[in-house]
């Protein structure tokens, strides 16, 4: 009976942690897992020593405000991991937490995976090092990442990207545009202002304006966002007005849907941007960090570009509209251009299935399972 502590935050870690643990319960269903998670982890038999939400945010300053409750969380961890001694701990992404928590399973004697790593080749490989002391095997899903891992002295294994089997639409686009009284025949933008509060307030204004400047210079353009759940209404109060009028609508929990039924997206940068990718879809890539975050984070970025698609193509193949440059006017400017260019939208969509094909082979969660439960054998 395999006992599997896993620690996750956000909802994309929480996304591959259920899947994960899924199969790991389907290689050994007697297996037990237990650890930092959400709804995904749960659903997929794990027993939640605590939630995420409330912890995720970007930002220096943000990430102040969270640290006593950073700290209750790992003591918590820590003290369950002492009292009822887990054969692995997972830790995956949300290197905030997962890197003290990693730290005190080595002084456990807890074997540790690395499940998704911190983004060290875009920032901070000074990390690598402090990975090195407790770390006994990295699964990395992006090709590029193994050798950092090897070059650091750190077992790795490249199991492809999980949202390569994750990503999926449940309906087709006619059904979900009828169902929001929107014209399965008109253009459809997909808006996803990222899962974070702090995002959702420094983006999503700059792109209600340009959904609107674009209204006007595009006939019957129409906008649907892809709300990520337990976001407060008020966040979306700048949707309103075209809410109001029609031409946009917000739909919670459905994303897949809500790109496949798109012809154009803009979308916060980070894993939405390759969930956007995998279903082939031309993007705008937006964000918008503090001055004061943003420019720790250049001093320190070791990439041109900010947005994942773009790092794992080693090129620009979307544009990335980041800090000043983040204007409703340019929104508009670059949303209209994929809509009426259908060269560049041809163009961008073959560009995006070559990212697509980099992300490896379906199965990352099962191979990243099997990892998981050959290292406690």
């Amino acid at each position: 009976m395999p006992k599997v502590l896993i620690s996750c935050g956000e909802p994309s870690g929480d996304l591959y942690a259920g899947a994960l643990a899924r199969e790991i319960r389907a290689i050994d269903p007697e297996s037990r897992i237990y650890g930092l998670g959400g709804e995904r982890l749960r659903e997929s038999g794990g027993e939640l020593l605590a939630d995420y939400r409330g912890l995720t945010v970007t930002g220096l300053s943000e990430a102040l405000a969270v640290v006593p409750r950073s700290y209750a969380t790992y003591r918590r961890l820590v003290a369950r991991a002492r009292a009822d001694r887990p054969d692995v701990f997972v830790a995956v992404d949300f290197p905030e937490i997962n890197f003290r928590v990693a730290a005190a399973m080595r002084r456990l004697g807890v074997p540790v995976v690395y499940y998704i790593g911190p983004q060290v080749w875009a920032w901070r490989r000074g990390r690598l090092r402090a990975m090195r002391r407790f770390v006994d095997l990295a699964l990395v899903i992006f090709p590029f990442e193994a050798a950092l891992y090897r070059d650091a002295q750190i077992p790795v294994r490249f199991v492809g990207h999980p949202l390569l089997e994750l990503t999926a639409a449940t309906g087709a686009r006619e059904p979900l545009l009828r169902s929001l009284g929107l014209d399965p025949q008109a253009p459809t933008v997909a808006l996803l202002p990222g899962s974070r509060p702090n995002e959702l307030r420094a983006i999503l204004p700059d792109m209600a304006a340009g959904a609107a400047i674009v209204r006007d210079r595009v006939p019957r353009v129409q906008f649907v966002v892809a709300r990520a759940p337990h976001l407060d209404d008020e966040l979306l109060a700048p949707m309103r007005p075209l809410a109001a009028s029609g031409a946009a609508a917000i739909v919670e929990g459905r994303a897949d849907d809500v790109l496949a039924a798109s012809d154009a997206v803009v979308t916060a940068s980070g894993t939405a941007t390759v969930q956007t990718a995998i279903h082939g879809r031309p993007m705008v890539i937006v964000y918008r960090l503090s001055s004061l975050t943003y420019h720790v984070v250049r001093a320190f970025s070791h990439v041109r570009n900010a947005g994942m698609v773009n790092l794992i193509a080693d090129e620009q193949v979307v544009p990335e509209l980041l800090q000043k440059a983040l204007t409703p006017a340019a929104v508009a400017d670059e949303v209209v251009r994929f809509l009426t260019d259908a060269d560049l939208a041809a163009r961008t969509r073959a560009a995006l299935d070559r990212v697509r094909k980099r992300l490896g082979a379906v199965g990352a969660s099962r191979r990243a399972a099997e990892h998981v439960l050959a290292l406690v054998r």
